[in-house]
């Protein structure tokens, strides 16, 4: 094991931040609604990312480096797997570039116990990311998505609509905006039976212009709902940048509406991720209501699938036929790539003494043949069956009211 050094809040006195109670300094800055951004110096120590990352073990931190690597080599291999297999069926809205949010979110939650206990997730339609970082079993993830009979749900939920109530992953959502209802319907049952569990949904920065994000940001706020969204602006919903569909250049500014606090962080670095997400758990298990973060983030590949891509090549380059043109300049996605989240994640542990260089690729080394074996396991699965399809869809019998029972 490589040396390391005390990462603790108590070796950071020289940074009079970090010596006061953090919860009672932001909740002061969020009270009117502020956007607040953990980007400048109040969430540093010595320049390096403060608060609650730091106060984490490194077990803890080696854990989110691997998440990080398990969501980006499963993006990898199955872009390669579309690209290269003509027998594979697979197929996704890739999350590479974005894995330091689910990380960083995921790491702050509950994620093993009970379902009684369990905070809970509910995702997009590029939940690859975020079912990883709640801890689904990779192997019958990658069976789903290749709609085999093993899978997590049978073969028949495919991408868009995986879930896994044993960890609090609830489902991906295949539609724009009503994810956010469901899970402030769930953050409603927690309040209403006294549980301290938490709703936590992703969203794009295309959910802005849905009227689902308007009124369930609301109600959570008129409630204090223990419900936290984070919409993930990776600048485009589909091919249009977000400029077309939201008048600011900050979506969180959208939070003092409902003065609730709208949080901006650095999306590629998962340290500020989960700091953010730390404190809205905080502040949602304590009663005090909804947190909306805007994490600035950006996706390696196009839209949908693996077009413009090249097999063994991280990120999508140039013309994208389901878009007509090349929606965004190569120099774009290039300049996104050189803050890579896996670099930061790696970079940061190094710097902090958690790991050494050689530590941090065997970690990869690992990773890269979990995943790979969770792929060659899934590729000897039964697949489902297509008569098989109407199962579970209709229910027989009768089913008496609950209100009258």
């Amino acid at each position: 094991m490589p040396e390391t050094r005390d990462i603790s809040p108590e070796t950071q006195t020289e940074n009079p931040v970090l010596s006061a109670n953090r919860r009672t300094f932001l909740k002061g800055l969020a009270g009117a609604g502020a956007a607040i951004s953990l980007t400048g110096t109040l969430a540093r120590a010595n320049g390096e990312i403060g608060f609650w990352a730091k106060d984490l073990s490194n077990d803890q931190l080696i854990e989110m480096y691997r998440t990080i690597l398990r969501i980006r080599w499963h993006e990898r291999t199955q872009a390669d797997k579309m690209l290269t297999d003509p027998g594979y069926r697979g197929y996704n809205h890739f999350y590479a570039g974005q894995e330091a949010v689910a990380t960083g979110v995921c790491a702050a939650l509950n994620n093993k116990g009970k379902f009684e206990e369990l905070d809970v997730v509910y995702s997009t339609h590029r939940p690859s990311g975020h079912a990883i970082a709640k801890g689904v079993d990779l192997k019958k993830m990658v069976a789903e998505m290749d709609f085999r009979a093993t899978g997590l749900n049978r073969g028949y939920a495919a991408e868009m609509h995986i879930s896994d109530k044993s960890v609090g992953f609830l489902g991906a959502d295949g539609m724009i905006g009503p994810g956010l209802v469901m899970a402030a319907g769930s953050a409603f049952g927690f309040r209403a039976r006294g549980s301290k569990q938490v709703s936590v949904v992703f969203g794009g920065d295309g959910t802005y212009a849905t009227p689902a994000f308007h009124g369930t940001l609301n109600n959570a706020a008129l409630l204090k709902l223990p419900f936290i969204y984070v919409l993930e602006n990776n600048l485009y919903h589909q091919y249009a940048h977000y400029s077309y569909s939201c008048p600011m250049k900050d979506i969180a500014d959208a939070a003092r509406t409902y003065r609730i606090p709208g949080v901006v962080v650095d999306g590629q670095d998962v340290m500020q991720v989960y700091n953010a997400a730390r404190e809205a758990v905080e502040r949602a298990r304590a009663g005090e209501g909804p947190t909306l973060i805007e994490a600035k983030t950006y996706r390696y590949y196009n839209h949908w699938g693996a077009p413009g891509a090249k097999a063994g090549e991280l990120g999508a380059f140039g013309y994208d036929p389901l878009a007509i043109t090349s929606f965004r300049p190569e120099r774009e996605v290039r300049a996104w790539m050189t803050r890579d989240p896996v670099d930061i994640s790696r970079n940061t542990l190094i710097r902090w003494g958690v790991v050494d260089q050689a530590r941090a690729t065997a970690i990869e080394t690992a990773v890269r043949a979990e995943v790979a074996d969770a792929f060659d396991w899934a590729s000897r699965q039964p697949l489902c069956k297509p008569e098989d399809g109407l199962k579970n869809v209709f229910v027989e019998g009768s089913v008496p009211a609950r209100q009258f029972g």
